[in-house]
């Protein structure tokens, strides 16, 4: 009768949208640093999942993490969904950075590269 009752329970989260089990979660790192290397501490680093919405257990999953990189230019997402993946960048003294990664592995690490702002033009002039 247990064998039953967990075959049961098993085939009904299977039929559940938008449950997510642990092979759904995935841990990121997004290293920020500039055109020669250099880490690119206290940058502003928002990573927002771009699927439908998650649930694990009845709990609602995080699907989005706003933070600040570390002295190394380094910034630990917790878990959040595998799929599409947007993550954008800003620090100061650089270019806004923004683009969809699709995330399917356990753990990814990203690196983004900032560029230096460019110089500013008007269509007015002569």
């Amino acid at each position: 009768m247990g064998k039953l009752l967990g075959f049961a329970l098993i085939s009904f989260a299977a039929l559940l949208p938008g449950v997510a089990s642990a092979a759904d979660i995935t841990k990121m790192q997004v290293v920020v640093s500039d055109e020669k290397g250099k880490p690119v501490p206290r940058a502003n680093v928002i990573v927002r999942f771009g699927g439908r919405k998650v649930a694990k257990l009845g709990k609602k999953v995080m699907t989005q993490w706003e933070m600040r990189t570390t002295q190394e230019g380094v910034a630990d997402i917790p878990e959040m969904p595998k799929g599409p993946i947007l993550i954008q960048v800003t620090a100061k003294g650089y270019q806004t950075f923004g683009q969809t990664y699709q995330v399917d592995e356990d753990e990814r690490m990203i690196v983004v590269t900032l560029k230096p702002p460019q110089a500013q033009y008007s269509a007015h002039e002569n």
